[in-house]
Protein backbone atom coordinates (compact mmCIF):
# COMPACT_ATOMS: atom_id res chain seq x y z
CA UNK A 1 0.00 0.00 0.00
CA UNK A 2 0.72 3.73 -0.60
CA UNK A 3 2.94 5.10 2.51
CA UNK A 4 1.50 8.59 3.12
CA UNK A 5 2.79 10.92 5.74
CA UNK A 6 0.80 13.47 7.56
CA UNK A 7 1.86 16.22 9.43
CA UNK A 8 0.13 17.60 12.59
CA UNK A 9 -0.15 21.31 12.17
CA UNK A 10 -0.79 21.06 16.32
CA UNK A 11 2.69 21.40 16.74
CA UNK A 12 3.55 23.65 14.06
CA UNK A 13 4.25 27.32 14.99
CA UNK A 14 1.59 29.10 14.29
CA UNK A 15 2.81 32.60 13.42
CA UNK A 16 5.00 31.02 10.70
CA UNK A 17 2.14 28.53 9.69
CA UNK A 18 1.52 29.15 6.02
CA UNK A 19 5.10 29.08 5.63
CA UNK A 20 5.85 25.75 7.97
CA UNK A 21 3.10 23.71 5.71
CA UNK A 22 4.33 24.78 2.19
CA UNK A 23 7.84 23.27 3.59
CA UNK A 24 6.47 19.91 4.24
CA UNK A 25 4.48 20.01 0.61
CA UNK A 26 8.04 21.06 -0.77
CA UNK A 27 9.22 18.03 1.53
CA UNK A 28 7.17 15.37 0.31
CA UNK A 29 4.53 14.88 2.72
CA UNK A 30 1.05 14.30 0.48
CA UNK A 31 -1.23 14.96 3.82
CA UNK A 32 -2.20 17.61 6.17
CA UNK A 33 -3.33 16.21 9.91
CA UNK A 34 -6.14 18.90 10.90
CA UNK A 35 -6.01 18.38 14.91
CA UNK A 36 -9.84 19.88 16.05
CA UNK A 37 -10.37 19.66 19.98
CA UNK A 38 -13.86 21.00 21.60
CA UNK A 39 -12.51 21.12 25.06
CA UNK A 40 -15.50 17.97 25.86
CA UNK A 41 -14.03 14.89 24.30
CA UNK A 42 -10.49 16.16 24.71
CA UNK A 43 -9.79 18.39 27.64
CA UNK A 44 -8.06 21.01 25.10
CA UNK A 45 -8.75 23.56 22.63
CA UNK A 46 -7.42 23.46 19.23
CA UNK A 47 -8.52 25.54 16.32
CA UNK A 48 -11.45 25.36 13.62
CA UNK A 49 -13.07 26.31 10.89
CA UNK A 50 -11.27 29.68 10.15
CA UNK A 51 -7.71 27.76 10.33
CA UNK A 52 -9.13 25.36 7.94
CA UNK A 53 -10.61 27.73 5.40
CA UNK A 54 -7.29 30.02 5.35
CA UNK A 55 -4.95 26.86 4.90
CA UNK A 56 -7.23 25.22 2.02
CA UNK A 57 -6.30 27.59 -0.99
CA UNK A 58 -2.20 27.41 0.39
CA UNK A 59 -1.59 24.01 -0.36
CA UNK A 60 -2.94 21.07 -2.65
CA UNK A 61 -2.50 18.45 0.23
CA UNK A 62 -5.25 16.31 1.03
CA UNK A 63 -6.52 17.55 4.35
CA UNK A 64 -7.67 14.72 7.08
CA UNK A 65 -9.61 16.87 9.65
CA UNK A 66 -9.40 14.81 13.00
CA UNK A 67 -12.59 15.63 14.78
CA UNK A 68 -11.81 15.15 18.47
CA UNK A 69 -15.18 16.89 19.27
CA UNK A 70 -18.40 15.08 20.86
CA UNK A 71 -21.62 14.46 18.57
CA UNK A 72 -19.14 15.57 15.19
CA UNK A 73 -21.99 14.56 13.43
CA UNK A 74 -23.08 18.91 14.45
CA UNK A 75 -19.88 20.01 13.13
CA UNK A 76 -19.50 18.09 9.60
CA UNK A 77 -21.12 19.74 6.67
CA UNK A 78 -19.07 23.14 7.60
CA UNK A 79 -15.58 21.38 8.00
CA UNK A 80 -16.17 20.14 4.33
CA UNK A 81 -17.26 23.35 3.14
CA UNK A 82 -13.71 24.86 4.25
CA UNK A 83 -11.98 22.29 2.77
CA UNK A 84 -11.30 18.67 4.49
CA UNK A 85 -10.96 15.87 2.22
CA UNK A 86 -11.21 13.84 4.63
CA UNK A 87 -13.40 13.69 8.22
CA UNK A 88 -12.25 10.97 10.93
CA UNK A 89 -14.30 10.50 13.36
CA UNK A 90 -14.12 8.64 17.25
CA UNK A 91 -15.69 5.53 17.89
CA UNK A 92 -16.26 6.76 21.58
CA UNK A 93 -17.95 10.48 20.13
CA UNK A 94 -20.54 9.30 18.34
CA UNK A 95 -24.11 8.11 19.16
CA UNK A 96 -24.42 6.60 15.89
CA UNK A 97 -21.40 5.59 14.28
CA UNK A 98 -22.75 3.92 11.06
CA UNK A 99 -25.47 7.36 10.29
CA UNK A 100 -21.83 9.30 11.25
CA UNK A 101 -20.17 7.78 8.20
CA UNK A 102 -23.01 7.41 6.14
CA UNK A 103 -23.15 11.55 6.42
CA UNK A 104 -19.21 12.20 5.75
CA UNK A 105 -19.96 9.93 2.70
CA UNK A 106 -23.10 12.11 1.91
CA UNK A 107 -21.11 15.40 1.88
CA UNK A 108 -18.89 13.97 -0.74
CA UNK A 109 -15.29 13.06 1.44
CA UNK A 110 -13.72 9.75 3.07
CA UNK A 111 -14.36 8.99 6.70
CA UNK A 112 -11.97 7.58 8.92
CA UNK A 113 -12.80 5.95 12.10
CA UNK A 114 -10.66 6.80 15.13
CA UNK A 115 -10.15 4.52 18.66
CA UNK A 116 -8.58 5.82 22.03
CA UNK A 117 -5.58 3.35 23.54
CA UNK A 118 -8.05 1.91 25.67
CA UNK A 119 -10.70 0.95 23.69
CA UNK A 120 -9.64 -2.73 22.01
CA UNK A 121 -9.25 -2.52 18.38
CA UNK A 122 -12.05 -5.36 17.81
CA UNK A 123 -14.61 -2.44 18.11
CA UNK A 124 -13.52 -1.37 14.76
CA UNK A 125 -15.28 -4.50 13.49
CA UNK A 126 -18.24 -3.75 12.45
CA UNK A 127 -17.58 -0.38 10.69
CA UNK A 128 -14.35 -2.58 8.64
CA UNK A 129 -16.48 -2.47 5.36
CA UNK A 130 -17.84 1.34 5.68
CA UNK A 131 -15.44 3.96 6.66
CA UNK A 132 -12.28 4.23 4.67
CA UNK A 133 -9.67 5.19 7.00
CA UNK A 134 -8.75 3.67 10.70
CA UNK A 135 -6.80 5.90 13.19
CA UNK A 136 -5.16 3.77 15.79
CA UNK A 137 -4.26 6.72 18.23
CA UNK A 138 -1.20 5.36 20.13
CA UNK A 139 -1.33 7.94 22.39
CA UNK A 140 -4.07 9.87 24.49
CA UNK A 141 -5.74 12.11 22.21
CA UNK A 142 -5.57 15.95 23.07
CA UNK A 143 -2.19 17.08 23.69
CA UNK A 144 1.05 17.22 21.62
CA UNK A 145 4.23 15.76 22.44
CA UNK A 146 2.92 12.65 24.32
CA UNK A 147 5.33 9.46 24.01
CA UNK A 148 4.28 6.50 21.61
CA UNK A 149 2.34 3.50 23.38
CA UNK A 150 4.24 0.50 22.57
CA UNK A 151 0.81 -1.24 22.99
CA UNK A 152 -0.06 0.24 19.72
CA UNK A 153 1.73 -2.21 18.01
CA UNK A 154 -0.19 -5.37 18.42
CA UNK A 155 -3.56 -3.03 17.90
CA UNK A 156 -2.62 -2.29 14.17
CA UNK A 157 -1.30 -5.62 13.97
CA UNK A 158 -4.88 -6.73 14.91
CA UNK A 159 -6.32 -4.18 12.77
CA UNK A 160 -4.22 -4.98 9.93
CA UNK A 161 -5.02 -9.10 10.05
CA UNK A 162 -8.95 -8.09 10.31
CA UNK A 163 -9.12 -6.50 7.38
CA UNK A 164 -6.86 -8.65 5.23
CA UNK A 165 -9.07 -11.58 6.54
CA UNK A 166 -11.91 -9.99 4.61
CA UNK A 167 -9.95 -9.30 1.46
CA UNK A 168 -10.03 -5.29 2.24
CA UNK A 169 -6.77 -3.28 1.79
CA UNK A 170 -7.58 -0.47 3.81
CA UNK A 171 -6.03 2.41 4.89
CA UNK A 172 -4.66 2.30 9.04
CA UNK A 173 -3.27 5.72 9.94
CA UNK A 174 -1.45 6.10 13.24
CA UNK A 175 -0.89 9.28 15.53
CA UNK A 176 1.08 10.01 18.72
CA UNK A 177 5.02 9.81 19.39
CA UNK A 178 6.20 8.90 15.56
CA UNK A 179 9.48 10.02 15.13
CA UNK A 180 11.84 9.17 12.28
CA UNK A 181 13.66 6.44 15.21
CA UNK A 182 10.42 4.17 15.89
CA UNK A 183 8.24 4.71 12.46
CA UNK A 184 9.49 1.70 10.75
CA UNK A 185 7.78 -0.08 13.61
CA UNK A 186 4.39 0.89 12.86
CA UNK A 187 4.93 0.40 8.88
CA UNK A 188 6.22 -3.47 10.13
CA UNK A 189 2.75 -3.73 11.87
CA UNK A 190 0.79 -2.55 9.38
CA UNK A 191 0.14 0.97 9.34
CA UNK A 192 0.49 3.02 5.80
CA UNK A 193 -0.75 6.70 6.70
CA UNK A 194 1.82 8.17 9.64
CA UNK A 195 0.91 11.37 11.44
CA UNK A 196 3.92 13.11 13.02
CA UNK A 197 4.03 16.63 14.74
CA UNK A 198 6.75 17.56 17.05
CA UNK A 199 9.06 15.49 15.08
CA UNK A 200 7.96 17.58 12.06
CA UNK A 201 8.12 20.88 13.32
CA UNK A 202 10.83 21.19 15.61
CA UNK A 203 13.70 22.24 13.95
CA UNK A 204 14.38 22.39 10.31
CA UNK A 205 10.59 21.74 9.11
CA UNK A 206 11.68 20.67 5.46
CA UNK A 207 14.36 18.56 6.51
CA UNK A 208 12.06 16.50 9.04
CA UNK A 209 10.20 16.03 6.07
CA UNK A 210 12.46 14.81 4.02
CA UNK A 211 13.72 12.36 6.52
CA UNK A 212 10.51 10.65 6.65
CA UNK A 213 9.82 10.64 3.08
CA UNK A 214 13.22 9.40 2.60
CA UNK A 215 12.09 6.26 5.15
CA UNK A 216 8.39 5.51 3.65
CA UNK A 217 9.99 5.31 0.33
CA UNK A 218 13.06 3.06 0.84
CA UNK A 219 10.65 1.25 3.19
CA UNK A 220 9.22 -1.70 0.57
Amino acid sequence: MKKILAPSILSADFKTLGEQIIETEKGGAQYIHFDIMDGMFVPSISFGMPVLSSIRNLTGQTIDAHLMVTEPVRLMEEFVECGADILTIHYEACTDIKADIDCIHSLGVKAGLSIKPETPVEALEPYLEQADMFLVMCVVPGFGGQTFLPGSIEKIQKLRAMLRERGMEKDIEVDGGIHHSNVTKVLDAGANIIVAGSAIYKGDVRDNTERFMEILRNYD
